[in-house]
């Protein structure tokens, strides 16, 4: 480390998944290595054994610390345009790098079932998490109902746009269904 203080704990976890996501936007999922990433983080393979127990551990947190850096939740005073103003952001972000290693890792499911459920538990937390924000905000100004706060109910509008980008091979969708999704469905489903 050329005289370099060791790095430990947060500091090292960044550098290895900083490491982990530059390898996936230029090799992809395919070739995602516990070698490249330790060279590339200037660390040893067991320094990120510790921390994922396998590639699929270790691409998904990369991304997850990626897509966290970039997206906050809105916070308009108001569910419709809170909700609007999330999937817009993540509609534009669809060319992101993290919507890039995204789209590689989804890729890469259908081989591999420790991929597949990473990025369930990943989806499951990651994304309900800043939903729930704008969810539990709506509730507190009587906007939305108690109930909505279930992940299921407050990521649907987030579910239905990766649906249409999934299904029918997108990189980002119309904002008129942006607008549809949520006047729609997300309303009606989790309003007052």
């Amino acid at each position: 480390m050329d005289g370099k203080t060791r790095r430990r704990g947060a500091e090292l976890e960044d550098a290895i998944l900083r490491a982990a996501a530059a390898e996936l936007a230029e090799t992809g999922y395919p070739g995602l290595t516990m070698e490249r990433v330790a060279q590339r983080a200037g660390t040893n393979k067991n320094a990120i054994y510790r921390r994922w127990p396998n590639r699929a551990a270790l691409g998904v947190a990369a991304y997850r610390h990626l897509a966290e850096d970039t997206l906050e939740p809105p916070d308009t005073g108001g569910l419709r345009e809170d909700a609007l103003t999330l999937l817009r952001a993540i509609n534009c972000g669809q060319s992101s790098p993290a919507a890039r290693i995204l789209r590689g890792l989804l890729t890469g499911v259908g081989d591999e079932p420790e991929l597949r459920e990473q990025l369930h538990e990943q989806a499951a937390e990651g994304a309900a998490k800043t939903w729930l924000t704008i969810v539990d905000r709506a509730v507190a100004r009587g906007e939305a109902r108690p109930e909505a706060r279930n992940p299921r109910v407050a990521t649907v509008a987030l579910v239905l746009l990766r649906n249409e980008i999934l299904t029918r091979g997108l990189t980002t969708v119309d904002d008129d269904v942006l607008v549809e999704i949520v006047d729609e469905v997300y309303l009606p489903l989790v309003g007052a």
